[in-house]
């Protein structure tokens, strides 16, 4: 109450703030996911093109739908014998050798073609046909390595009549939406790595659409500078250790539109052999119609005709009865329906249980980035955003598609170009561990670390946040007073987490505001308000050397 309304004789009590403004920590381990879902709608309301929050899987399964996409494989019956090598012949020196390395992924069509599995003397081959839609794993995946929070931005439904994805519109679309939400600090793109033209022979012109949709990611989380980008390395999963192409490719192809932008980003390498789906989720309906001849002939092989002990004469199988109604379209006359059929033969039949399992060991074939995720939230819940995301465990995975060992990380941690790209790698008794930390811009002193750079986020974001009441205050020596006492106990609480390293906290940050210290007099006159916040953030310790000498006997 105002002197001036003290009109009455008696006692008025007045409360004074003792305390200033605080600045409220920002979340850190928020991902948005992109990508194509099941159900496009929900309690009547469109969710394409929308940020919607998900706290759980099950949240998710009940919006976007708990049902799986159709993934189909094509079955090619191809050699088992290894191919001979090739006979040496006059080359014309102006046309460039033929390379077998270089068609198209899923080619079989030459001699030299590995089989995926074998069954007796024949060899099989397995192709995806239709889009490996990949955001519904992905999500499952995330949730197994201790995701929590997340958004999705549906792009679409399922279109089974498409087999590949072709167009980077509708992911930025979506990175577009994400634009205007304040609290995602990761962007996940899963379906980005079948962004490809198979067509094309060339790394490069393979996954071109990949790498344009790639370096718009970074761009966003650049030009935001609130988020950053996990990142695929597109066909990382089955190449030699030396002159790994698709690390090349990646390299070579994808950049962003200033290069500082590339210390929002990291990229990990190689893809992993997971556990996310398992034998339950793949059946007949995996199989594509085109292979249905081929499958048949390798199931009915498996159980040649034998003899009536009536007529002593041969007879078909009893199994094949099953595998007829396997691919018939309507039940046959005795009732057997193909769910009943599949479920039979997944117990009598050796050659389907084979070749279910490999088609389940190709849907469990994924990209890193949707466990990273998970990985991030589990390291910034239990010790915080400071603290590195490696040398953690990866949950529901097998062993790394590619051998990573020591001398074959030392290019993807410390290239010249300083495009880092983090590995993934096994290591007896200890398991799959993530062995990198570094952002793409590897080659900064600055931003070299991807705890360093989220914690940067997470201080000005913060800070961000809680300035922003200040906005029209006088600028003047009371105002400067408060935002430097706000910045500094925020600051001294990160202190006291171990977020920020010195012996004591003026070691740890300064804050600086003032005339005549961090603005002018012109400043003041055109509404700035400067302040110089400087902290020093802690570096992982990548490299630890053990220094050991023999000295002589002393007794």
């Amino acid at each position: 109450m105002s002197v001036t309304a003290m009109k009455t004789p008696g006692v008025y009590i007045q409360e004074l703030d003792a305390f200033g403004n605080a600045v409220v920590p920002v979340p850190t381990a928020i991902p948005a996911f992109i990508g194509f879902t099941a159900q496009t709608n929900y309690n009547g309301k469109d969710l394409v093109n929308k940020a919607v929050k998900v706290t759980s899987l099950a949240e998710f399964n009940a919006i976007f739908g708990s049902k799986p996409p159709l993934i189909q494989f094509s079955v090619t019956a191809i050699s088992a014998k290894p191919p001979k090598p090739a006979t040496p012949a006059a080359t014309d020196p102006k046309k460039k050798p033929a390379d077998a390395a270089s068609k198209p992924a899923g080619d079989t069509s030459t001699a030299s073609a590995v089989p995926d599995f074998l069954m007796g003397t024949n060899g099989y081959s397995l192709a995806t046909s239709t889009v490996n839609y990949r955001l519904y794993s992905a999500v499952r995946f995330f949730y197994e390595n201790g995701g929590g929070t997340c958004y999705i931005v549906s792009t679409g439904g399922y279109d089974y009549s498409l087999t590949g994805l072709s167009s980077t519109k509708p992911f930025e679309d979506a990175l577009t939406v994400l634009t205007k939400e304040t609290e995602p600090t990761m962007i996940v793109i899963p379906d980005a790595v079948e962004l490809m033209d198979p067509t094309e022979a060339e790394l490069a012109n393979k996954y071109a659409l990949c790498y344009t949709l790639q370096g718009e990611m970074i761009n966003h989380c650049g030009e935001l500078a609130s988020r950053v980008a996990l990142i695929d390395i597109p066909g990382g999963y089955s190449e030699p250790l030396v002159g790994t192409t698709s690390i090349e490719g990646f390299r070579n192809a994808v950049e962003p539109t200033l290069p500082k932008f590339n210390s929002y980003a990291a990229a990990y390498y190689p893809w992993l052999h997971t556990t996310v789906n398992q034998l339950g989720d793949v059946s007949y309906k995996n199989i594509a119609p085109g292979s249905y001849a081929a499958v048949k002939t390798l199931l009915t092989s498996e159980f040649p005709a034998v003899t009536d002990p009536k007529t002593k004469s041969a007879v078909p199988n009893p199994i094949t009865k099953y595998i007829t109604a396997l691919f018939a379209a309507k039940p046959a006359a005795d009732g057997i329906t193909q769910d009943k059929a599949d479920g039979v033969l997944k117990n009598l039949s050796a050659s389907y249980k084979l070749l279910l399992k490999h088609m389940l060991e190709k849907l469990n074939l994924m990209p890193p980035s949707a466990a990273m995720a998970g990985i991030y939230t589990t390291v910034d819940n239990n010790e915080g955003v400071w603290i590195a995301p490696a040398n953690v465990g990866v949950q529901g995975v097998i062993t790394p598609a590619v051998k990573v060992d020591h001398q074959a990380q030392e290019d993807l941690n410390m290239p010249l170009d300083g495009k880092s790209i983090c590995a993934i790698r096994a290591f007896p008794g200890k398991g799959v561990l993530v062995w990198g930390a570094r952002t793409l811009d590897g080659n900064s002193n600055d931003w070299r670390y991807i705890n360093v750079r989220r914690t940067l986020i997470y201080i000005e974001q913060s800070v961000k946040e809680a300035a922003s009441a200040y906005v029209f205050a006088p600028n003047d020596a009371v105002t400067w007073v408060a935002v430097k006492s706000m910045i500094s106990n925020f600051l001294i609480g990160l202190w006291n987490q171990g977020g920020l390293v010195g012996p004591k906290p003026a070691d740890a940050f300064s804050v600086t505001v003032g005339l005549g210290s961090t603005m002018t007099g012109d400043d003041v006159l055109n509404g700035r308000m400067i302040v110089a916040v400087k902290v020093a953030v802690s570096h992982p310790a990548e490299f630890i050397e053990i220094t050991f000498q023999q000295e002589m006997q002393k007794g």
